[in-house]
């Protein structure tokens, strides 16, 4: 019987240390706190203009030099998810005022991102797309977990007593500066592709930060501002989730995308490894030709006789790549 009371205790002590690590309120800033706290967060300062453009051409330089610290610093000195944050918090609490403040803050940082890095270049020497150029003009579905979670981490952050380093971290993970310097960078060159494909993934971060900023803002219960009709607010509610629908599905066609050439990769990888095992010739480089369903292999040493060639090619079927030719 001690046992069974003993165990009980230490179940009901578990359960009441589980359900307090999760409470949302437990350390929570005071509502009117978080509204100050939001309220400032749109506020476009002269200095914060200043801040913004400085960023910009930092985050410039790096991709320019495809340097990843580089453009991390710039992401951890960029304003601008606090705009994005507000218009969700706005919308929670059906402050419609202060989401137009917020949108047309937003609307004004992000002309002055593009201004910026139009200009930087166009002025730069160095026109070549690098790495991490062309890493932000592909967004696919991962993006948006990382925007969800990331704006989810973020408001969180923002609404509690003691401020920690948890914004600085969702501005790195959710990189809202290098698309914009990206957009600004195929306008310059004149490549559109990059400029859509850039934007699009800013698009999606922005969005899915200002969704997570509404949800959680609900969880907690903050008050409205101004209680509207259901019907008017069924619409905003459905508004969002068109928009969201059509937010993701390019993404997951991208991503699925991604995912197919990764798969197609590993297996060429697989086949040259186990296939091409020949005493005098050796792999030099592959390269695969995807318009021609081709898959070119460069060798040296000894030739290898068109019967090897012709096994080989049967062979592809085995790696599930029996839609190429050899």
């Amino acid at each position: 019987m001690f046992n069974s009371i003993f165990e009980n205790k230490i179940f009901v002590s578990f359960k009441k240390m589980m359900v307090s690590s999760f409470r949302l309120d437990t350390d929570k800033a005071s509502n009117e706190e978080i509204h100050n706290t939001m309220q400032s967060s749109s506020r476009i300062k002269g200095s914060n203009a200043v801040i913004l453009i400085l960023a910009i051409f930092i985050a410039s330089i790096g991709l320019n030099m495809n340097s990843t610290a580089i453009i991390i610093g710039a992401m951890l000195i960029s304003p601008l998810m606090g705009s994005i944050m507000t218009m969700g918090y706005g919308l929670a609490t059906n402050n419609l005022k202060l989401v137009r403040k917020a949108f047309l803050g937003l609307m004004l940082q992000i002309i002055i991102c593009i201004i910026t890095s139009y200009v930087y270049f166009k002025l730069s020497p160095i026109s070549t797309a690098r790495s991490e150029i062309l890493a932000r003009t592909t967004p696919t579905i991962w993006d948006v977990l990382i925007a969800i979670f990331g704006g989810t981490a973020g408001i969180i952050g923002v609404t509690r007593k003691e401020k920690s380093n948890v914004i600085p971290g969702v501005a790195i993970a959710t990189a809202l500066m290098p698309p914009l310097c990206t957009a600004g960078y195929g306008l310059a060159m004149g490549e559109m592709k990059y400029f859509f494909g850039a934007f699009y993934l800013f698009f999606i971060n922005s969005f899915f930060i200002c969704i997570a900023t509404f949800i959680i803002i609900k969880i907690m219960g903050i008050p409205k501002k101004t209680y509207i009709d259901s019907v008017a607010e069924k619409r905003v509610k459905l508004l969002i989730y068109a928009i969201g629908i059509l937010t993701i599905l390019p993404s997951i066609y991208l991503g699925y995308g991604i995912v197919k050439d990764t798969i197609t990769e590993s297996s060429i990888n697989t086949f040259i490894e186990k296939e091409f095992i020949f005493e005098n010739t050796r792999v030099l480089n592959k390269y695969l030709d995807s318009a021609n369903n081709t898959l070119e292999v460069i060798v040296f040493g000894s030739r290898i006789n068109a019967d090897s060639v012709e096994v080989l090619n049967n062979k592809l079927s085995q790696y599930k790549l029996d839609n190429l030719n050899l």
